[in-house]
């Protein structure tokens, strides 16, 4: 029995980083209604551990719920998702700036091996895309973390920071953006190892408001729908 609880929990684990996955580099686009049968049939998922998964991503905010109207990947306007920039470029600079007071040496060091490891991943990809997955592979998450603020990192990494990956990866695609995007994290991680932390916050806050001048160019040329 304990074998089968774990089998059964695996395949929720794998079917939950699939859908994941698929929500946040556009494979499920914001707003596609999906059903179980669909689901199952497009992505080889059994019944039992997608829908353990679907109430996982509901409970992140990456699928929505209505009555007589299914559920739908999650989407907001362009406004919002203005929005939801702006308060990024303010609490990931504080994150940024308390990250270069707080993190010790090593944790430095692992972030910027960290890098090195997107590098190649950038590398592989011929420099289209830059995907970076949850958790401490994301560069984002790793400063969060690293500011040692437990009430920043919260309202960073809750709903805020799944939604916002949907489409951060999704203007990673832009041509030169991925390189652009990857040196400046390491002028981040620089003026945080330098302990400099009036610099890493300015360079944040620049960093995720040229995201936001990038979002809203190719809103306007039609190359990004919302």
């Amino acid at each position: 029995m304990p074998e089968a609880i774990a089998q059964t929990y695996t395949r929720a684990d794998e079917a939950f980083d699939c859908l994941q996955t698929a929500i946040v580099k556009g494979d499920l686009v914001p707003g596609e209604k999906i059903g179980e049968v669909e689901l199952c049939s497009r992505f080889n998922l059994t019944r039992g551990p997608l829908r353990e998964a679907l109430g996982r991503l509901e409970s992140r905010g990456l699928l929505v719920r209505r009555p007589h109207a299914g559920v739908k990947v999650v989407s907001v306007s362009a406004d919002e998702l203005m929005e939801l920039y702006r308060i990024r470029e303010t609490m990931e600079g504080l994150a940024a700036r308390q990250a270069a007071e707080r993190m010790t040496d090593q944790e430095i060091a692992d972030l910027s091996s960290t890098l090195d490891s997107h590098e190649r991943m950038i590398e592989q990809a011929q420099g289209q895309a830059y995907y970076q997955a949850e958790g401490d592979y994301d560069f984002h998450h790793r400063i969060a973390t690293g500011s040692r603020n437990t009430k920043l990192a919260q309202m960073l990494l809750g709903d805020l920071y799944y939604m916002v990956r949907m489409y951060r990866y999704r203007l990673s695609t832009s041509s030169g953006r991925p390189h652009m995007a990857l040196g400046e994290h390491r002028r981040i991680v620089e003026a945080i190892a330098q302990r400099d932390g009036e610099l890493a916050e300015f360079l944040m806050k620049r960093h995720i408001h040229a995201a936001r001048k990038n979002i809203e160019k190719k809103i306007q040329q039609g190359e990004l729908t919302i």
